[in-house]
């Protein structure tokens, strides 16, 4: 008996040779470790990259000691129901986004504002959520918050309002998703960060089921 497939929807960024990281974060890089061509029974590679590269999580330890580390962190938060939504590219999303929602939200939020599916240089302005936003989301019974961009606060921040918000309202983050195929609407989330025990965030893969 055949198993039909199901559509899946890749929202992972790409990792590529000198992807863009955030500004000071160790880079990206794959080296050659073993090399059939040079006489060894298999191929291997070296990866040297930040926790936070491309679409990863942020655990709470990241913005705050006394929070939960990675390994804390149950893996349903980041399985289930989800809602794609599209905002627009201003600056800051605010509560007003809520207006137009249903009152009760599903567990995973996920707002494309319009990043590319590539960077070849690491965007210095994007759109990000207000605290606001964030507790507001958090009492509507979000529990997972993404986006595509690469971080929750401005490049400039140093006190991580919006990130400080999240972990008062009892929502996780998942950052620098690729949303820009996706069509807005109701879907499965699977993202699995790496296992990395003790640390404060990991590289995911993440895909949608419809």
């Amino acid at each position: 008996m055949s198993i039909p497939s199901m559509p899946v929807l890749d929202i992972s960024r790409l990792l590529t040779p000198g992807h863009p990281n955030w500004p000071g974060d160790a880079p990206f890089t794959v080296t050659p470790g073993a090399r059939i061509a040079a006489g060894d029974s298999v191929n291997t590679g070296v990866i040297s990259t930040s926790t936070h590269t491309g679409t990863h999580v942020d655990a709470p330890w990241h913005y705050d000691d006394a929070a939960p580390r990675l390994h804390e962190i149950p893996l349903d938060v980041y399985v289930g129901p989800a809602l794609v939504v599209r905002v627009p590219a201003s600056g800051h999303i605010t509560s007003a986004l809520l207006e137009d929602l249903p009152a009760d939200l599903p567990p995973r939020l996920l707002l494309c504002t319009g990043q590319p599916a590539h960077w070849d240089s690491f965007p210095r302005e994007f759109t990000v959520p207000t605290p606001e936003f964030v507790q507001a989301a958090g009492v509507r019974g979000v529990r997972l918050l993404g986006l595509d961009v690469p971080s929750m606060d401005p490049l400039e921040s140093r006190t991580l309002d919006s990130h400080h918000a999240a972990f008062a309202a009892g929502i996780h983050i998942l950052e620098s998703l690729s949303l820009s195929h996706v069509a807005p609407g109701q879907y499965t989330l699977v993202c699995l960060p790496l296992p990395l025990h003790g640390a404060d965030g990991a590289p995911a893969r993440a895909i949608l089921l419809p």
